[in-house]
């Protein structure tokens, strides 16, 4: 009877301590989830969550408005609905609309700048180039290197120092620059072409220092001898006056230019 009591209460005990030892133990499952979140993530990866990622094969849409050209696609920022032309743009889309002059007065020669404002051959140039040579000794040379006689006088004007003539071409067409739609304003980027000391054809750039009294342009575009008569010509390649003139005993590069305003009423 001992024996079997002694039994009983030995199973009893043994019962009592497994399940005493079984509720410290932490649950194996736990721990694997805890080694999961915890896992060092892959060289590369982003740490954001995965789903803020925009999706590869849907990517968001563009903030752009259907239809409109962004100044990557159209090569330039536009302003007032035209394109801005870099300087480059613009001396090879006109180099060839600027030309040399030459003028006599059957003894002494002289050497100025001018260019065509139509494709039949109408030019615009200072009249001081022009003055005191004779008629049938004035000619111009393009680009190319090719002369032609200049024919009619259209217009000019001393005291506003322009001259509007007509080159005889023959019948032959030629580029031209376009006339500024609008009056430039001071701190405009512009751009000249013309033939300083006879350089044919040099390209310089500069600002609108000011708009000065008669229709006058003072510019930060270096000028000097045979350039007087060249396009002065805005970021929009609209051509906004004829340079003239510079101020050679100053170290400011005070420059001036003719305003196109001055010839528009005269171009046929």
């Amino acid at each position: 009877m001992r024996s079997i009591v002694f039994i009983l209460l030995f199973v009893v005990m043994t019962v009592s301590c497994t399940r005493r030892g079984s509720s410290v133990r932490p649950p194996v499952q736990r721990h694997k989830e805890t080694v999961t979140v915890n896992q060092p993530q892959r060289p590369g990866s982003s740490r954001r969550p995965v789903q803020t990622r925009p999706s590869q094969s849907n990517p968001p849409a563009s903030s752009a408005s259907p239809g409109l050209e962004s100044p990557a696609q159209t090569g330039g920022n536009i302003a007032g609905g035209h394109r801005i032309l870099s300087g480059e743009e613009i001396f090879q889309r006109y180099n060839t609309a600027v030309f040399m002059v030459y003028t006599s007065n059957g003894y002494v020669g002289g050497q100025g700048s001018g260019f065509f404002v139509s494709s039949n051959g109408v030019a615009v140039s200072n009249h001081h180039v022009f003055k005191g040579s004779r008629s049938g000794h004035q000619t111009v040379e393009l680009a190319s290197g090719e002369r032609f006689s200049v024919g009619r006088i259209l217009a000019q004007s001393e005291a506003n120092d322009f001259i509007v003539f007509q080159v005889a071409l023959n019948g032959r067409t030629v580029n031209y620059i376009p006339i500024a739609s609008e009056v430039p304003k001071v701190g405009e980027k512009v751009y000249a072409i013309g033939s300083p000391q006879g350089f044919k054809n040099t390209f310089a750039s500069g600002e609108i220092s000011q708009i000065r009294e008669g229709n006058e342009l003072q510019i930060s575009v270096p000028i000097d001898h045979g350039s007087s008569g060249g396009a002065l010509i805005n970021s929009r390649g609209e051509v906004i006056g004829i340079t003239t003139s510079g101020v050679g005993d100053s170290k400011a590069n005070l420059n001036f230019a003719k305003s196109i305003e001055l010839v528009k009423p005269y171009l046929p």
